[in-house]
C-alpha cells in the first residue's frame, strides 16, 4: 500500500525538477521518445516499486492489453537477468555488498516499462524518483552528474547554476520505511522484479 506521504513526495520532486529545468532551458534535451535514461537497470526503493505496482494495476483496468505487454516484458527481463542477478534472484532484492558487480550488470537492458514501439513510458505518472530527476545536474559523492545528452558545451559554472536541489530525502526515507514495514520487503530492487513480484 502506498503511504499518503508519497503524493507529497512526488509533488516536491516534480516541482524541484520543473524549477531546475526552467533554469536549464535549452541545455535539457529530454523529450518524449528520448530513451537514454530507459536503458540499463538501476536500483529503486520499495516505495518506488509499490508505486509502479499500483500503476500497473491501474493500467490493467484502463488498458489491459498494454498492461499485459508491460508485465510480459518484465517477465522476460527477469528470465534473462536472473542467472547473474547481484542479489536474491527469487525476490529481486539487491545485495548491497555486491555494488561493484551491480555497476556492470545489465547496462544494455531496456526498462520493461518502456514501450519499444512508441519510445514512451507506460507507467510515466508512477515512475521512480530516479526517473523524475534524471538528466538534471544532481549532486552525488562524485560531484554533479548529468545525462550525457544534456548540457553539451555547457561550462561547469553553467551546469552548477542549474543544479537540482531536493529537500525530500527524509520524507522519502520515512515513506519507504513505511512500505517496507507493511510489505515485508526490505532493500532495493529493480523495475522488472518490482512488477513481477506483484504476481507472486
Amino acid at each position: 500500500m502506498i503511504p499518503a506521504s508519497d503524493r507529497r513526495l512526488v509533488q516536491i520532486v516534480n516541482a524541484a525538477a520543473a524549477e531546475a529545468t526552467g533554469r536549464a532551458g535549452a541545455w535539457v534535451k529530454c523529450a518524449p521518445g528520448c530513451t537514454q535514461c530507459c536503458i540499463g537497470v538501476f536500483a529503486i526503493s520499495q516505495l518506488d516499486a509499490e508505486r509502479l505496482r499500483a500503476g500497473l494495476e491501474a493500467l490493467a483496468e484502463s488498458d489491459p492489453q498494454r498492461a499485459r505487454a508491460v508485465l510480459e516484458r518484465a517477465r522476460q527481463a527477469v528470465a534473462r537477468l536472473g542467472t547473474n542477478f547481484p542479489g536474491d534472484a527469487r525476490t529481486g532484492i539487491l545485495d548491497p555488498g555486491r555494488g561493484e558487480e551491480f555497476e556492470s550488470f545489465a547496462n544494455d537492458e531496456p526498462c520493461p516499462v518502456l514501450d519499444p514501439q512508441t519510445g514512451m513510458c507506460d507507467l510515466y505518472n508512477e515512475r521512480p524518483i530516479t526517473c523524475r530527476v534524471f538528466g538534471l545536474p544532481l549532486r552525488t559523492e562524485d560531484g554533479l552528474g548529468v545525462c550525457e545528452l544534456c548540457f553539451e558545451g555547457a561550462s561547469d559554472e553553467e551546469v552548477a547554476g542549474c543544479e537540482l536541489h531536493l529537500d525530500s530525502h527524509e520524507l522519502e526515507a520515512e515513506a519507504n520505511a513505511e512500505v517496507e514495514r507493511s510489505s515485508g520487503r526490505h532493500g532495493d530492487t529493480i523495475v522488472a522484479w518490482a512488477l513481477v513480484t506483484q504476481c507472486r
